[in-house]
């Protein structure tokens, strides 16, 4: 038996070098772009887009679309809203403070907020500033002056936001110059039935749920959008750097979701027209220019006529390098569409998606795309989701054809389209579910990691109950620590329990899981930073198992109402409704996104409370999620035995049960719900299933032959082909294992595989592609200082004798040669180089886990290979 971290339920490791997520809390300034935007006084209902500052009306600004005619409007704050920070020094003690004579000190008042952590109301003053930059951001900021300040941390368009209870996402209207929240009806037989999950909860679980169900019934349009690509003349020793833009933009692909398929070319000296090419599509239009600024203005005046502008890595590379390419050239500021901030390019009057951002985030890779893709390339994306990856070339960009130009750039605009409109527009609207459910702007949810969206969902229910957003300093000066001494390097506390497999093989296994069981333990036993230890003498009886900390009775928690209501909506209405053949299929698939888009949230909403670096970060309320879902799992397991089943393996929130009856499925099942109120349901049935021994390592038959693996070798990304190869030829022949006399056929065949690529690897007749490990570069080559992984040496090598410059994102296929480097890009190695032994090696870690469990010794495969293993094997 043992435990592991909350975060090891993400089953497939990342193989590339991990990175500690941050996110900013800084203000950041936009640039100012003089474009004028209409700002009706009268609207339909429009989508809400995004809210910005801007930054030269010193107000914030709201970015709605209308789908009736398919335009952007502005609308600026008429309420006179502006950015401010808290302090616990009185009125008068601010008036006496260095505070006021900032130079964007505006006023102080007293006002009153809650404070859940005491559990009273307290007394603060509010000082309000000019502008966001003046309470925190640059230095000597009014933050920076005052002894102590709350809620200074927060990017004032979502402070907006929080206060005119805006939610991105759902529809307004301007009515009369102000902005209302618009009356779009709901199926209120829809809402009745999804009521009735939550008869019997407290008053303020109702109410909630009344509050949120606009979020998910409000129909979500398809919203008009461009996808742009750019191609920047280069050389073969040269990347185009966007900050200096030196080089010629000379190909910009726009493709349209209403049908547009656009490509500017630029005419160059000693540039074939060439054959066009079968990957052109016959209806995409080509337009020549003799001149790269007026191609621009043309493509500038495309994005100004689109709501969406899609790219992917153009915050870094399209539309920055157009931004500053378009200043070089003497294009004037007024027909630039596009505004740089920090690290993002936004457009002008749209909004900006970069799919690479999205993408990337794992939490959408592994929970609502289920690993499909491995790597956040386009090519690997659009080709695991699309079936239709990038153009491969033989040549330089600039080498290339007009027309193998053309189809090369308008390929990457169109699957990047593409990647928006698949399975119904799934993309688009995951992300406007993702910005009803986080209170985020667009592009904010599409640039931030989950731990953001939570932190500005929690936010926002804060500040709408008048609570007083805490500091991390606060709550852990209240709350304390954690108690439990954690058995995993790097971790602060206790994980969740693993009981050790049995090795070998055991048919008729039935898996058993509870449904969302940290984000249950959370509802049910209403843990939230504010009740976890509280002040009230009388709630210290109501111990948390195993642990000193208690948790409140007198009121419920804010993190428990919000994440057991989406819990119980994702359990009870949405994730059966999504499979429900009954219903209109466009509701179906509606109802799939928010049960994706939920299971999302939900997965990490636990997670985040044990990581330090999240603002609302309670180490007691981590450990006690932890604590009790040990105690959950350790008593079923006992019951289990009462009953008389065998436990094979127990993890997180699962248990393997070897040949239970039906019976007894049912009586642990009831039990469950009885005993803890969290559903018990089978998840999975299998034919057999192998266990190597190590925990989260195993291998799962079910009845239809198909094959479940869990943290083995042969799985992982970053293996050579050769040995995935190998490892599911060997899991081909298991696959097809009926029953235990089965087994000596498929061991003797297995053997005859292993040998067969055991002796093709001894006579070196693998090519260097099938030996390759391939690793993406999480960060630029310089950026290694500390240790240099074999990915790196391997990448520095490529750019010594390539003069390639590679870096974050970049990936490395290197191979393991014999000598002091020990590995080489397969682009300067040679298949006489190759260290076989060190690839045995390799073949022994992939087969040995899942051979020695069905009783097959590698040693009879491979023959005695060393006197010691001669002398020493028994």
């Amino acid at each position: 038996m043992s435990v592991g971290g909350l975060d090891e339920r993400v089953e497939e490791s990342f193989e590339e070098e991990e990175e500690e997520f941050r996110e900013s809390f800084e203000e950041e300034e936009l640039e100012v772009v003089p474009i004028t935007v209409e700002e009706p006084k009268n609207t339909g209902p429009c989508i809400l887009l995004a809210v910005t500052y801007d930054g030269s009306a010193g107000k914030a600004l709201c970015k709605l679309y209308d789908p009736s005619n398919d335009k952007i409007y502005y609308w600026h704050d008429n309420t006179g809203h502006m950015p401010y920070c808290l302090t616990d020094l009185t009125p008068d003690q601010v008036k006496r403070h260095a505070v006021v004579v900032h130079k964007g000190f505006r006023g102080v008042y007293e006002i009153e907020k809650y404070d859940p952590i005491r559990d009273r109301v307290l007394k603060f003053s509010k000082i309000v500033a000019s502008d966001p930059l003046s309470i925190g951001g640059r230095r000597k900021s009014i933050r920076e002056i005052l002894p102590k300040a709350w809620e200074d941390r927060i990017p004032y368009n979502n402070c907006y936001i929080y206060d005119a209870r805006l939610i991105p996402g759902l529809y307004y209207m301007v009515v009369d110059g102000d902005l209302k929240l618009a009356p779009i009806e709901i199926p209120m037989d829809v809402a009745s039935e999804i009521l009735k999950i939550f008869n019997g909860e407290p008053s303020e679980v109702l109410d909630c749920v009344k509050d949120w169900l606009p979020l998910f019934l409000i129909p979500v349009p398809d919203i008009p959008r461009l996808a742009i690509d750019i191609e920047v003349f280069s050389t073969a020793n040269r990347i185009p750097e966007p900050s200096k833009a030196e080089d010629p933009v000379i190909c910009v692909s726009c493709v349209s979701s209403n049908g547009l398929k656009r490509v500017f070319m630029l005419k160059r000296e000693g540039i074939d027209e060439g054959v066009k090419p079968k990957t052109l599509p016959e209806d995409v239009e080509i337009r020549f220019y003799d001149d790269e600024g007026e191609m621009l203005r043309e493509v500038f005046k495309l994005i100004t006529s689109y709501p969406i502008i899609v790219t992917f890595n153009g915050d870094d590379f399209d539309l920055n390098y157009l931004r500053h390419r378009a200043s070089n050239i003497g294009i004037k500021r007024e027909e630039i569409p596009l505004a740089m901030g920090r690290n993002y390019v936004d457009v002008v009057p749209g909004v900006h998606i970069d799919l690479y951002k999205f993408f990337s985030n794992r939490s959408i890779q592994v929970y609502a795309f289920g690993n499909r893709y491995k790597d956040a390339t386009l090519d690997a994306v659009a080709t695991s989701l699309l079936g239709v990856g990038k153009i491969t070339l033989d040549r330089l960009i600039s080498e290339l054809s007009y027309y193998d130009l053309a189809a090369y750039c308008f390929r990457d605009a169109e699957i990047t389209l593409n990647l928006t409109s698949f399975n119904d527009g799934i993309v688009m609207k995951l992300i406007i579910l993702l910005m009803r459910i986080s209170k985020l702007s667009m592009g904010d949810v599409v640039r931030r990691g989950v731990s953001v969206w939570i932190r500005n969902m929690l936010y926002y229910e804060h500040r709408k109950r008048n609570y007083l957003i805490p500091s991390k300093e606060d709550i852990i000066a209240a709350k304390g620590v954690s108690v439990t001494r954690a058995l995993i390097k790097g971790k602060k506390y206790m994980g969740a329990i693993v009981i050790e497999p049995k090795p070998g093989i055991y048919f008729n296994v039935t898996v058993l899981d509870f449904a969302s069981l940290y984000p249950s333990v959370l509802y049910r036993w209403n843990l939230s930073y504010e009740t976890i230890n509280c002040p009230h003498e009388e709630c210290k009886r109501n111990k948390v198992p195993e642990l000193p900390h208690w948790i409140c009775t007198k009121r419920r928690g804010l993190s428990s109402i919000i994440i057991g209501m989406l819990r119980n909506m994702r359990v009870y209405w949405f994730k059966p409704k999504a499979k429900d053949k009954s219903l209109d299929p466009n509701v179906r698939t509606w109802y799939s996104v928010v049960e994706q888009g939920l299971k999302v949230f939900l997965n990490a909403s636990y997670g985040v409370m044990g990581d330090e670096n999240f603002p609302l970060y309670c180490p007691p309320v981590a450990e006690s999620i932890t604590a009790i879902g040990r105690y959950i799992i350790s008593k079923t397991i006992e019951k289990a035995k009462v009953l008389g089943v065998d436990v094979l393996y127990g993890d997180t929130d699962s248990i393997f049960l070897h040949q239970p009856t039906q019976s007894q499925i049912k009586s642990l099942i009831d039990w469950s719900i009885s005993e803890f109120k969290i559903d018990l349901d089978v998840d999975k049935v299998y034919r057999y299933v192998t266990f190597s021994g190590l925990k989260k390592n195993y291998l799962g038959v079910f009845n239809d032959g198909s094959v479940d693996i869990k943290g083995l070798v042969g799985k992982k990304r970053n293996t050579p082909e050769f040995l995935k190869k190998l490892f599911m030829d060997v899991v081909e022949i298991l696959g097809k294992v009926q029953s235990p006399k089965d087994f000596e056929e498929a061991k003797m065949k297995i053997r005859s595989v292993v040998r067969d690529y055991y002796v093709k690897l001894k006579c070196r007749e693998l090519n260097l592609d099938d030996l390759a490990f391939k690793v993406k570069l999480s960060r630029d080559l310089d950026h290694y200082v500390k240790t240099t992984p074999q990915h790196v040496k391997a990448a520095k090598l490529l750019e010594k004798f390539q003069h390639r410059r590679l870096g974050a994102g970049d990936i490395i296929s290197y191979v393991k040669v014999k000598g002091e480097m020990g590995v080489k890009p397969i682009q300067l190695a040679r298949i006489d180089e190759v260290d076989v032994d060190k690839y045995i090696g390799h073949m022994e870690t992939t087969l040995k886990q899942i051979l020695e469990a069905i009783g097959i010794n590698l040693d009879e495969i491979f023959g005695v290979r060393s006197l010691d293993k001669f002398f020493f094997k028994k």
